[in-house]
């Protein structure tokens, strides 16, 4: 069983969230009921309580986090893999100042866990590369994180 941590982010964890970086979100399926997982880059600690994301808002998370608000969001970094459970609330529909249609979601965190198996550490975080036009997608990042930020 994972031990809980805290209720909050630690500041590594907050710090690690200030920019965009490599997430997953779990969610419960609004038809089916099962476990959803899906991968985001677009989050944001806005204080140690609060997350912020940006997601498309034709996206099944909007439609999973209305019927269940409770998910949790992954994420590995400071050597760990942590789960941060909270309840998710849509804010926007429409994240103002990006050419997206992108939704606004909040998750206020009840609990933060190290989920990481016992006697080991995460020695390299993930990473990845966008595949479209690099200029492009800085500018799209840059505009999506200050929407969050100023949201």
């Amino acid at each position: 069983m994972a031990e809980t941590v805290s209720q909050t982010l630690s500041e590594d964890l907050f710090a690690l969230l200030q920019k965009e970086r490599f997430v997953t979100l779990g969610t419960v399926d609004h038809e089916t009921g099962a476990p959803s997982l899906s991968s985001l880059s677009w989050a944001l600690a806005v204080n140690s309580g609060l997350i912020r994301f940006a997601v498309d808002n034709r996206s099944r998370i909007l439609a999973n986090i209305a019927k269940e608000p409770q998910v949790v969001l992954h994420l590995i970094g400071a050597g760990s893999s942590f789960a941060i459970n909270g309840r998710a609330t849509l804010k926007a529909e429409r994240l103002e100042g990006v050419p997206l249609k992108l939704a606004l979601v909040e998750i206020a965190i009840d609990s933060v866990r190290d989920v990481m198996f016992y006697g080991s550490r995460i020695s390299v975080e993930p990473q990845y590369e966008k595949t479209y036009d690099k200029n492009a997608a800085a500018k799209l990042d840059n505009q999506v994180m200050t929407a969050l930020k100023n949201a």
